[in-house]
């Protein structure tokens, strides 16, 4: 699969499932910098024109957001967003909204190991 900056939704599916599914199923938004994208919830394919603020301000600022919208279908709930780059060149932007209440979030901080630790468990 080969995407760019001008992938329809119908071309990112296969990228936006497999993240889809790696998330457990939480809900997945995907868009290039020329064209919206897809939003999947439950494994289902909702709108393959999708767009949203964060996937639109991630795509500008070519940086990992985690915030809360104010509008659009995942307003006051928790997303995080990253940049899909090529050549240090945003292509695309791809988020996963948290409707854990912030378990999620919460799991992937708690799980971080840190940087300079030498053995297994840290030793």
């Amino acid at each position: 699969m080969k995407i760019n900056e001008s992938s329809t939704g119908e071309h990112i599916v296969p990228l936006a499932l497999a993240i889809h599914e790696l998330v457990n199923r939480l809900p997945l938004t995907m868009r290039t910098l020329k064209s919206p994208g897809v939003r999947l919830e439950d494994g289902e394919i909702l709108d393959y024109n999708y767009t949203g603020p964060i996937l639109e301000k991630v795509l500008k600022n070519g940086k990992k957001s985690r915030e809360m919208p104010q509008n659009g279908p995942y307003k006051g709930k928790p997303v995080v967003v990253v940049p899909i780059l090529e050549e240090d060149k945003v292509i695309a932007a791809i988020g996963v909204v948290d409707t854990t209440k912030g378990i999620y979030s919460d799991i992937i901080e708690i799980t971080k190991r840190p940087e300079k630790s030498k053995g297994f468990r840290g030793d």
